[in-house]
């Protein structure tokens, strides 16, 4: 359920603060007064698009703040699946901040995109637009209705399809591959030969390519690191005083004292390891240079070798799935001679093929049917609940089908057109929907479906705005009377202009323009029941409020009251 909205610096609001109630909760409103304002910050703070220049004060943080609280456990339970953490009391806060063009959304204080949020919000609340209503006339969304009142029952069935659909294009995409002619393909064949060949003749080894590049980068420099060891030879050399002479001195003076001084005998094992060291490494320096040396012949096999490796690089390294080039280019072989193998058993791989997706075909008929038939039998439920449902909003001889016709061709939903047929006059046949429904038909069919949907799925929160349009009088009476009947068992926010709707408000909010220091905001006021009563009498009567529009007005809330109970 949706506890509060807390909005700061978004269009005409400052800042509105929110508390809503359990059951019917209406918001009303003269034209212009910002209500649509109200539920584009729940859809902006639901991860909907923020629209251009829509924070009131750029230099600004805007905030538009949901808090729900989660009573139904399968909810819950749910959302602990998707990672979100939820306290004792099933408290769940989700936040948007904007500034500076950017925004940043967080649930319970947790960083989430928009994408994320969404599969969130989906279990948590509905909302119907001013001109959702349309999208009904939209067969896609004519079956979207159908399956999710349909619910677990086609839900494996339809993941079955989706998956045997996938590997059935997939067949299909194998077999065009195939479908070339001779000469391209002894073209093809000879082409993948040859690369073949190429990578063959090479020898290549794992790893080689380090090993080339570095032996390369020695050889290239033999020169100058000769010229560096026969420098550091010469520090060494004794003839020279260089270090080897210094330490051998230093030791002979060490030595001498230490005849004086047991005490030093530690600084003279520490200069005889030095002595010994040096002699080590002037050794060591001297073999370097003596064993060092390489040849023009095997300098050039070295460079020739590492050219060769440069030029498979470039020509066969397409993808770098490991970071050995050689790894790569090995790896590309191997898909060549795959290539290769199907190519020269086209043919009998193009049969092969074609059987497979005999057998693709034949599971997704037999799967397709199986949907059609489920889908039938939950479409005929529906329809009877509809006209119920119609009935009950003024269609006093309603007729509802569904109609079914079967696609041309495999998809990943099964093969199933629909239709939703409709008669709304006594004596008509059913005809589509989309070619007899007027706005307010659509308002009420609309209202009628989400009913019947919202005693299917667990969502807790159902949101409606201007669900009245283009219904007045008796009609309004009894989609009032509907909006308080679904409330009983969901939360029911809703938009209305319709007194007879407001009149069954179980926490009725009057949205209006307010003028400060020449500034224009929005504000919203939860209503008393005699402040309730001044608004009915406003949409009943419009600028000037009579006794008898009061009287008429106190009347419709008692009215509600009755029919709540």
């Amino acid at each position: 359920m949706l506890i509060n909205v807390n909005v700061k610096n978004l269009a005409l609001i400052n800042k509105v603060d929110i508390y809503f109630d359990d059951g019917l909760n209406i918001m009303t409103g003269e034209t212009g007064a910002g209500k649509s304002i109200i539920i584009g910050s729940i859809l902006i703070a639901l991860g909907g698009r923020i629209p251009k220049d829509i924070v009131r004060d750029e230099s600004k943080e805007a905030l538009i703040e949901l808090a729900f609280q989660i009573h139904n456990p399968l909810i819950r339970q749910q959302l602990e699946k998707m990672g979100v953490e939820l306290d004792d009391e099933g408290n769940l806060i989700i936040a948007r901040r904007i500034i500076g063009g950017r925004s940043n959304i967080k649930v319970n204080g947790e960083n989430y995109t928009t994408g994320n949020l969404k599969k969130i919000t989906e279990l948590l609340i509905d909302i119907h637009g001013q001109h959702d209503h349309q999208s009904l006339l939209k067969p896609s969304k004519q079956l979207e209705i159908l399956d999710d009142f349909a619910g677990n029952e086609i839900k494996q069935l339809k993941q079955d399809i989706s998956q045997e659909y996938k590997s059935y294009r997939e067949l299909q995409r194998q077999l065009e591959e195939f479908d070339i002619d001779d000469d391209k393909r002894a073209r093809e064949i000879s082409f993948c030969r040859f690369e073949i060949e190429e990578i063959e003749n090479a020898h290549l080894v794992e790893g080689e390519m380090a090993d080339t590049e570095s032996l390369y980068k020695k050889i290239s420099s033999s020169q100058t690191i000769i010229e560096k060891m026969n420098e550091l030879y010469s520090l060494f050399d004794d003839r020279m005083g260089g270090i080897s002479e210094r330490v051998s001195e230093a030791y002979r003076i060490s030595q001498s004292a230490s005849e004086l001084d047991e005490d030093l005998s530690g600084i003279v094992d520490s200069i005889a390891d030095m002595e010994s060291i040096c002699a080590d490494t002037k050794r060591a320096v001297r073999d370097y240079v003596e064993e060092m040396s390489f040849d023009e012949q095997q300098a050039r096999e070295v460079e020739q070798r590492l050219d060769l490796l440069n030029r498979l690089r470039q020509k066969y390294e397409n993808e770098k799935k490991y970071t050995d080039p050689i790894k790569n280019i090995l790896a590309y072989k191997s898909a060549q001679e795959k290539k290769l193998d199907l190519l020269e058993n086209l043919e009998s791989r193009k049969n092969e093929l074609q059987s497979e997706l005999h057998k693709a075909e034949s599971a997704l008929e037999v799967l397709s049917d199986r949907l059609t038939k489920v889908r039938k039998t939950a479409a005929s439920e529906l329809g009877g609940k509809i006209v119920e449902v119609l009935n009950g909003l003024n269609f006093l001889d309603a007729k509802f089908e569904i109609q079914f016709t079967k696609k041309g061709q495999y998809t990943a939903n099964g093969c199933d057109d629909i239709e939703f047929m409709i008669s709304t006059n006594p004596g008509e046949e059913t005809r589509p929907l989309q070619k007899i429904a007027s706005g307010g038909e659509l308002s009420r069919i609309m209202l009628g479906i989400k009913t019947i949907m919202a005693s299917k799925d667990e969502i807790e929160t159902l949101i409606f705005d201007e669900i009245d349009t283009g219904i007045s009088g008796r009609t309004a009476q009894m989609v009032a009377k509907r909006l308080s009947e679904l409330s009983g068992f969901r939360q029911v926010i809703c938009i209305t202009h319709l007194p007879q709707i407001a009149a069954m408000a179980n926490a009725h909010f009057l949205i209006e323009k307010k003028v400060t220091d020449n500034v224009t905001q929005t504000g919203i006021d939860k209503l008393e029941e005699e402040q309730s009563v001044n608004e009915l009498a406003r949409m009943l009567g419009g600028e000037k409020i009579t006794d008898t529009v009061l009287q008429n007005a106190r009347e419709m809330k008692q009215l509600a009251r009755g029919i709540h109970k």
